[in-house]
């Protein structure tokens, strides 16, 4: 009876012990169950952003493009006329092909190319496909903003300060912006396929960001003069350096 009784105990005890184990790993279990999906999303992110790298340089301009002189009223007849090279100081850098998969679909962007003391601000604009530009009026005069490049033709008529319009840019290549009313009044509108471009500052410094590992094909753009393609590799997760001379 004894050894029975111990034996029970015994049994009893391991039967225990084993409930306990199967709820503890029921409970652990549980536990990664809700957890554990949140790290490899979190994980895989910070891989990505490691992986990628960075291409960087400067663009040296020899020359200026020369601006189109704005036609003087009678009031400024016999003036020196006034010229703001700011905006032809801009050049744009970005990959000749980018990487298949490389990215995913983004959401349509949205841009602004000001009309502002008769001049398109900025005068160069650099976007993707499937984004939408205003042109608002700040002007106290009217403007007629149109474009007949290849890659958008529109023309949007005359309409006063306060007023704007917009056009959703489908295709890639360039396009040059004008106003009916001021010839003098031009701008770029420079539209890609993918993300991997940035426009220079007024000093010719650019920076290219979230490139995927890899060697690509690099052109450097200025007021319609190309650079020939440049080969970079980007290390992953560093940056590599790419400097440009045009004109």
């Amino acid at each position: 009876m004894s050894v029975t009784a111990h034996g029970g105990r015994t049994a009893l005890a391991v039967s225990v012990r084993v409930v306990s184990l199967v709820s503890l790993v029921s409970l652990v279990s549980l536990v990664f169950f809700v957890v554990a999906p949140a790290g490899p999303l979190v994980a895989g992110s910070q891989a990505g952003a490691a992986r990628s790298g960075t291409i960087r340089g400067r663009v040296e301009l020899r020359r200026v493009a020369p601006s189109v002189e704005r036609r003087p009223t009678v009031s400024e007849l016999g003036t020196p006329a006034a010229h703001d090279l700011s905006g032809r100081l801009r050049s744009v850098v970005y990959l000749e092909a980018a990487p298949r998969g490389a990215f995913e679909p983004s959401p349509p962007g949205h841009a602004v190319l000001d009309q502002r003391d008769e001049r398109f601000v900025p005068h160069v604009l650099a976007i993707m496909t499937g984004t939408t530009v205003d042109f608002p009026n700040s002007d106290r005069i009217y403007h007629n903003v149109f474009s007949l490049s290849k890659a958008a033709r529109f023309d949007l008529g005359r309409y006063a300060v306060g007023h704007s319009k917009s056009v959703r840019f489908e295709q890639p290549g360039i396009v040059r912006v004008f106003c009916d009313i001021h010839s003098h009044m031009n701008a770029f509108i420079l539209v890609f396929s993918h993300p991997f471009f940035a426009v220079t500052d007024e000093e010719g410094r650019y920076r290219i960001e979230n490139v995927p590992p890899g060697t690509y094909s690099v052109v450097a753009w200025n007021e319609g003069v190309s650079s020939e393609p440049m080969p970079v590799t980007v290390p992953t997760g560093g940056a590599s350096e790419l400097d440009f001379t045009l004109r």
